[in-house]
């Protein structure tokens, strides 16, 4: 198709003209202008007006990278699935407006900057050399497959930060490379073939670590990151040793050279057991000077703990431990781990460093661990993301104030760590989960149905949490943020019944743009779609979404019910689905299937289910407060059991 766009200078007989052409993968754009020799528009502005609008059309036709997709194309071609057809979903431009319709595929400024293809039953060997074309690349996995051949060469992708590779067929060679990704923050190897030794990996990103389960051989290199990985990271590699895993590395003898001389002989044992005696001098005095320093530091930590418990040194009840950094950029650097609590155990940088370290789950604002220390205490560490704009004041005012707060339905926060490129928060650990899997994760045959009972606990133990921090974040205009079912974690009590406590609140503050204020869960309220300035209110909305998610069952925004092929989606506001469905009517077609045979509790989801929609109204202001949701719920839980007998049978089963 050819489009003439404008004329340029119609009395200097100027024009552009665009051809238009389109592929299966691509679209492409021409520019053609014509001008006459006749024209009397000077030349330099001529080529400078022809020039610009030659620029900005080029700019405005970009929609992919080419080398990105015919990358991943070559990906496509090389391996099969017997679940997933590659290749009808792959398809088209892989980035569009920063979106992807690939599957697996993420987008960022245009690029490619995430693969995620796991346990999708993959076949083949992977292209050798086909991700060095895909540049902005942040995460790579292929995690649970049947990938066979050499792990995929990884050189040059500066901004890589997550490797997982385990649970397939790979074999050969941890390729040396892997140890120049600068930003190498996890690397999961484990459950493959892969043979030879390990490379020297030693950056300071580098948290999450495993290579168990390959056949792998030699003395694991004594670095001070690899150190930091527990036993179980290197375990069933049969040829494996060092310090790490307790098993010593034999040194086979050399066999000595061949002396022309008896003299030359004797010359070389003397300056052998000169060496020899040289090396044991060196490592008695290093051993002697390790030894003083752990004495020394052993008890300035027991003197400040002495001081602190006698009243002597208090800064508003928080205790500071500082850690000088083993970085060779920077020797002279501080960081600081901040306790909230004088009086508990306290555990500094380094135990932190050395810790076994496990991935617990990843947000778009942070991506926490599970950190199992040397002493056997265990914290979840949340790595936090979007605010390295923070000034140290800004973040620690407010990481203070929130660390103050202590309520049995909050995770508490024990301590915290600031630097310019790295914001740790140190919380208690909570060990069984969280709401998002009880309600969602294993659904079908063996499946322990979550009933109405431990459900409206659950909820009632929210509404008690996100109550405490509406009436103690007074200077708060949202005090929680992001409230959704991966944001409430579960335990049990002893009596095995379930109870609640929420997390990631009170980040809205320290955000510093609206692109990262959208990724909280307020993010999704009808007033910042609108470009209305958020309240507490935002909270409340964001209770009412989580609430209909514990009654439906249905996860918002996400898919939740594939019937014969065909995929079906529930709105990004679950409770404008609920709304149709209801129609001004009760009705059990929104509940989910595990409540369906509790005809007692219908009364209370009744009227749970009109408490969501009030609290979701579109509306900020015909909300109701935080404290009378939670009066609600108290009321509704409390009132006497009733069956609904005007709901016709049909409708329940």
């Amino acid at each position: 198709m050819c489009l003439t766009l404008f004329e340029l200078y119609p009395q200097c007989s100027i024009s552009l003209h665009l051809l238009h052409t389109t592929s299966k993968f691509s679209i492409y754009y021409y520019l053609l202008i014509y001008y006459s020799s006749k024209s009397r528009l000077p030349r330099p502005e001529m080529r400078r007006t022809i020039l610009f609008f030659a620029l900005f059309l080029v700019v405005e036709s970009a929609e992919f990278f080419p080398n990105e997709r015919d990358a991943l194309l070559q990906l496509r071609d090389s391996v099969n699935s017997s679940v997933f057809d590659l290749h009808s979903h792959w398809t088209g431009p892989p980035c569009y407006n920063n979106q992807s319709k690939w599957a697996g595929i993420s987008c960022s400024n245009g690029h490619v900057n995430q693969l995620v293809l796991e346990g999708i039953q993959l076949t083949g060997s992977l292209p050798p050399t086909f991700l060095l074309h895909i540049t902005y690349l942040t995460k790579i996995s292929f995690r649970n497959n049947l990938l066979y051949g050499p792990v995929p060469n990884l050189t040059g992708l500066i901004y890589l930060e997550f490797v997982f590779l385990s649970d397939n067929r790979f074999s050969g060679l941890i390729p040396f490379g892997y140890t120049e990704l600068k930003k190498l923050t996890e690397l999961e190897l484990q459950g493959n073939d892969l043979e030879g030794s390990i490379p020297p990996f030693n950056q300071q990103t580098l948290i999450g670590f495993n290579v168990s389960s390959n056949k792998l051989e030699g003395p694991i290199p004594e670095t001070p990151v690899l150190k930091r990985f527990s036993k179980s990271c290197y375990q069933n590699n049969a040829n494996l040793c060092g310090e790490v895993v307790g098993i010593p590395c034999s040194i086979s003898p050399a066999s000595p050279p061949k002396a022309p001389t008896e003299k030359k002989k004797n010359g070389l044992k003397v300056w052998s057991i000169a060496l020899i005696a040289a090396a044991v001098a060196v490592l008695v005095l290093i051993s002697i000077m390790f030894i003083l320093f752990r004495y020394f530091r052993r008890s300035k930590r027991m003197e400040t703990q002495g001081e602190d418990k006698q009243g002597n040194i208090s800064i508003e009840n928080v205790v500071k431990r500082r850690y000088w950094s083993k970085s060779t950029e920077d020797p002279e650097k501080t960081l600081d781990l901040i306790f909230f609590e004088k009086d508990m155990s306290v555990f500094d940088m380094d135990d932190l460093l050395r810790a076994s370290a496990e991935v617990l789950g990843k947000g778009k604002l942070s991506t926490t661990y599970k950190a199992i220390l040397e002493s056997g205490s265990v914290v979840a560490v949340k790595r936090l993301k979007e605010m390295n704009s923070l000034s140290k004041k800004e973040f620690t005012q407010q990481i203070q104030l929130l660390g103050k707060l202590k309520h049995e339905n909050l995770v508490e926060m024990l301590s915290f760590y600031y630097s310019k490129e790295e914001k740790l928060i140190v919380y208690e650990y909570v060990p069984q989960g969280d709401l998002f899997e009880l309600l969602h994760e294993n659904r079908g045959i063996g499946r322990q149905p979550l009933n109405w009972t431990a459900r409206i606990s659950l909820i009632k133990d929210v509404a008690k949490g996100l109550n405490f921090l509406h009436q103690s974040l007074q200077s708060h205009k949202v005090p929680h943020g992001n409230i959704r079912s991966k944001n409430v974690l579960i335990h049990q009590d002893q009596s095995k019944n379930y109870h609640s406590k929420l997390t990631d609140y009170g980040f809205f503050p320290l955000l510093p743009s609206k692109e990262s204020l959208r990724k909280l869960a307020v993010g999704k309220s009808p007033e910042f779609s609108q470009g209305k300035k958020l309240t507490r209110k935002a909270d409340i909305y964001c209770f009412g979404i989580l609430l209909l998610e514990v009654i439906t069952g249905k996860v918002p925004g996400e898919l939740f019910s594939p019937e014969n092929g065909v995929t079906s989606y529930v709105d990004d506001d679950l409770s404008e689905w609920v709304r149709t469905v209801v129609n001004n009517d009760w009705s059990t077609d929104i509940l989910d299937m595990e409540i369906l045979a509790q005809k007692e509790g219908y009364d209370e989801m009744l009227k749970l289910t009109e408490l969501a929609l009030q609290c979701t109204d579109e509306a900020p202001e015909k909300r109701p407060k935080m404290s009378e949701v939670l009066r609600r719920i108290a009321e509704i839980e409390l009132e006497p059991k009733n069956l609904v007998t005007d709901v016709e049978d049909d409708s329940v089963s």
